[in-house]
């Protein structure tokens, strides 16, 4: 039998087999003139195995790659390589003793051949990239917007792609893994899903779906559209803005998603967190919800599943955008107009912040990036207010400077009085962080000349001197005696006193230097020396610069104001000290946590109008009877007693006005029967039972006027005499004032509440109708159900009392 080949073997000669097959003569060529080796026989040499190879050659080779590990073998195996080799090629010619003696090796020409090979690769990857460049190029004249997006000069990047998003930096548990390594972050999540169901995974970029979510199926009632030429058209003019090449877009609700929010919104304004969880039961993707309950965990300090539900509520969104809206152009934006569209930026929003906690600075990054670049002009949650501490620490300073020139050269065209979108080069804590991020840079690089970032500190110095006293005392650091002692150096604690938009600058830079605190303190001597510098000689009073003068401007607008106030009340707890600062009319509105401080210029809200002819979620004509069925399967599990049953449906037929109360049905009351306590419940019940008469007003009161009802119980607690006549008025008076007395005395003797219950019970059984005489012993029934209560004991405890008279008193 021939010998058998290892698999390193085994592929050398397959790549001889290919190249001689593909290059006979050249291979010839290149060896000597003086050696005559036949072509039958190289060909015969390709075919077989084992004319290639030698018994003993191979098993040294087989012991070779088993024993020798180190780098070092590596070399003694090429050397041993030729002899294999050539004993391989010269094997059919073995009869021929001289001649395969003299007979030299083709692995020169083998490498030769693999230097052209790779040669070739190289030259047609080259070609296909010229070939893509020159499509690239062919689009980029069709299609002009994207090179229009911004005025910067040739050779830099445009602002379309400073906005577009690095789709592998938006995993948070990529960046954790490089940290911590993979065990430690998946440990936890792997103990958590290993008793749960697999299911298939999904594809997303915002998030990393988990095995634990409920099954995705469509879009879930959200859709994406592009606003109508006349949409745009009237959002430019409401914001006053200059048209410009990029698209906007608005989310749509279904009519199924519409009816659900609606149920929401009844939730969040009865204060039941339980309500939630039977909301998602209904339809487990409604983004508002489940922000909702995240922010219940989150104010729980249960951090890992307030995450859980934010990625599940940008899992949400993000497949509404499948096919048409990309993060990657840079040019696609989001209409913060429409109520729709903004639980995608609070989601975003909150994403941001959770990421900062656990210290994913570069995916939270891009996610502020991904926040800002689908509404740049306003800005709604403040993304630049999170970027310019972000970006220094993710080591992304150089994409902060490159926007802060581009609108820097805007600003400088002219282009600010007639526009009123946002412009980053005007903000305080981006002054102070472009001056920060050029010295980070000189420090990366090791240049010994700071000259351009001193600079740029100064002219931040100059522009937004507010920011000098805190940021300094932060540092602890010490200013000369003529800074601390300037009136333009004073430390704001509110606005009240202020102009709104230098309150709003006063904000901001209190924002700034407590959230960059950290990446100061490394120049802490830095920023004192040039400050110092800086202002060595003051006026009486610093001159207003043309950047402030921008920033005072732009800041006139009530919509960037809202993003301010907005970007700290989404950041309650950790910025409080803050709404000093906002006014005092902004913090009474009328404001929702799933949705903060809605635009000056919103076009819809969830109120009445926008749920106008939406059918309640609950209502048995949006229910199918997939659902009713149900419904009756999880009560017939809460209610074992078929019996029970019917009673309390007949008790919510007989009392619609009650069941409205309850808009899941009797499975609703049932659930939220065993959360109320027992006086609760009855007065609910008992209360219902009194009102439910025809036309009956509370307490039965007009029942009482009725003289023709046959069907009362009159109640008289002033004794008569059988066989006398009327007493005088005299003794009248005095036998009501005996009443009287002995009712107040029995009064004082019971003060307990349990007494106090019984006879409420007691007079709301005497105003009841005859004819719903067996009524309270219903709702002893159903109480005793809930609340664990034995029938027997009921009734002998009923036995127990005082037997009544014809008139019904004691």
């Amino acid at each position: 039998m021939p010998p058998r080949l290892n698999k390193r073997q085994q592929r050398e000669l397959e790549e001889l087999e290919a190249l001689n097959s593909a290059k006979p003569t050249s291979s010839l060529d290149e060896i000597s003139e003086d050696e005559d080796i036949p072509g039958p026989s190289q060909r015969r040499g390709g075919g077989t195995f084992s004319n290639f190879l030698a018994p003993e050659d191979s098993e040294e080779d087989e012991a070779e790659q088993e024993e020798e590990k180190a780098p070092k073998s590596r070399k003694s195996k090429k050397k041993k390589k030729k002899p294999t080799e050539g004993a391989a090629v010269d094997a059919p010619t073995s009869k021929e003793p001289a001649k395969t003696t003299r007979t030299s090796t083709p692995v020169p020409p083998v490498r030769n051949e693999k230097k052209a090979l790779k040669k070739a690769r190289a030259k047609e990857k080259k070609a296909a990239n010229d070939e893509l460049d020159q499509v690239l190029a062919e689009l980029s004249i069709q299609y002009p917007a994207s090179q229009k997006i911004s005025q910067a000069t040739t050779g830099k990047q445009s602002l379309a792609d400073l906005l577009s998003v690095s789709l592998q930096h938006l995993d948070g548990e990529a960046e954790m893994r490089r940290f911590f390594g993979s065990r430690v972050v998946t440990a936890n999540r792997t103990e958590q899903s290993s008793s749960r169901k697999k299911v298939p995974a999904v594809k997303s970029h915002l998030t990393r779906p988990q095995p634990t979510w409920w099954a995705a199926k469509g879009r879930e009632g959200l859709s994406l559209r592009p606003l109508s030429d006349e949409e745009t058209e009237a959002k430019l003019k409401r914001h006053g803005w200059t048209p410009m090449q990029e698209k906007w877009w608005t989310v749509e609700y279904s009519k199924k998603y519409k009816s659900m929010t609606k149920a929401f919104m009844d939730t969040v304004l009865s204060g039941d967190p339980q309500g939630f969880w039977d909301l998602l039961g209904t339809l487990p993707w409604h983004a508002d919800t489940l922000l909702q309950i995240s922010e219940v965990y989150r104010h729980r300090e249960e951090h890992a599943q307030a995450v859980d539900f934010i990625d599940r509520a940008l899992f949400t969104y993000e497949r509404s955008f499948i096919g048409s809206f990309n993060f990657t152009t840079g040019l696609n934006r989001l209409d913060f107009d429409h109520v729709e569209n903004r639980p995608f930026f609070l989601a975003l929003h909150r994403q941001v912040t959770d990421l900062q906690r656990r210290g994913c600075v570069r995916t939270a990054f891009e996610f502020s990036r991904l926040m800002y670049s689908i509404d740049p002009w306003n800005d709604p949650h403040g993304a630049l207010l999170h970027l310019d501490f972000l970006a220094i620490k993710a080591g992304m300073q150089q994409w902060l400077v490159d926007v802060y020139d581009i609108f820097a050269e805007r600003r400088a065209s002219g282009s600010v009085g007639q526009d009123t979108r946002l412009n980053p080069s005007v903000l305080p804590g981006w002054a102070y962080a472009r001056a920060l991020a050029l010295r980070v840079s000189e420090d990366a690089t090791k240049e010994k000349d700071h000259t351009k970032s001193t600079n740029a500190l100064k002219e931040a110095l100059h522009d937004f001197p507010s920011v000098v006293p805190l940021l300094a005392d932060k540092l602890d650091v010490s200013l000369p005696a003529n800074i601390r002692a300037h009136r333009d150096f004073k430390i704001e604690t509110d606005a009240y006193s202020l102009s709104l938009p230098v309150g709003t600058l006063h904000l901001l830079s209190h924002l700034y230097v407590q959230r960059s605190l950290p990446l100061w303190k490394e120049h802490a001597t830095w920023f004192t020396s040039t400050a110092t510098e800086a202002f060595s000689t003051l006026p009486s009073s610093l001159p207003v610069t043309e950047r402030r003068k921008s920033f005072l401007f732009q800041f006139e607008n009530q919509n960037l104001r809202y993003s301010v106030y907005r970007h700290i009340m989404v950041l309650e707890t950790s910025y409080r000290r803050l709404f000093s600062f906002i006014p005092r009319q902004v913090l009474e509105a009328k404001s929702l946590a799933c949705d903060p401080l809605p635009p000056p210029t919103s076009i819809n809200e969830y109120d009445a109008q926008f749920f106008h002819s939406v059918d309640d979620l609950y209502s048995p004509r949006v229910r199918s009877r997939r659902q009713r069925a149900n419904d009756e399967r999880r009560l017939a599990q809460f209610i074992p007693d078929a019996a029970f049953r019917q009673q309390l449906q007949a008790f919510f037929d007989a009392h619609p006005h009650f069941a409205e109360r309850f808009p899941g049905g009797i499975l609703q009351f049932a659930q939220m029967a065993g959360q109320l306590p027992p006086d609760v419940l009855e007065d609910l019940m008992l209360v219902e039972a009194v009102n439910a008469a025809p036309g009956a007003m509370p307490g039965g009161l007009d029942n009482m006027q009725d003289d023709n009802d046959d069907n009362l119980v009159e109640v008289d607690f002033i004794p008569a005499p059988v066989q006398a006549a009327p007493a005088p008025a005299q003794q009248r008076q005095q036998a009501v004032a005996e009443a009287d007395s002995e009712e107040e005395e029995e009064e004082e003797e019971e003060e307990e509440e349990d007494q106090e219950e019984e006879e409420y019970i007691s007079a709301s059984y005497f105003l009841l109708p005859r004819t719903r005489g067996p009524m309270p012993r219903v709702l002893r029934n159903i109480l005793g159900r809930f609340w664990g209560r034995n029938a027997q004991a009921e009734e002998s405890s009923s036995e127990d009392e005082a037997p009544l008279d014809n008139t019904g008193v004691d």
